[in-house]
């Protein structure tokens, strides 16, 4: 496992603590909870794609784009 993964991962469960946090405290109407609502779902989001791109990555073969002779 990369330490991509695991990057990403803690990324989305810390953005995912924010935003839950942000929607229990919405009622009070402040500005920092609608900014931890923004910020949380925007680190949610990198650290799904962040972790799924390396996921993805690691299980592909690389191209052999200049193996093959050339064609004229």
């Amino acid at each position: 496992m990369s330490l991509f993964v695991v990057i990403g991962v803690a990324a989305t469960f810390v953005g995912l603590v924010l935003v839950v946090t942000a929607i229990r405290h919405h009622a009070e109407r402040l500005p920092q909870h609608t900014v931890m609502l923004i910020g949380g779902m925007m680190l949610t989001a990198f650290g799904i794609v962040m972790a799924g791109f390396v996921i993805i990555d690691q299980g592909n073969v690389p191209l052999a784009l200049n193996a093959a002779a050339p064609t004229p």
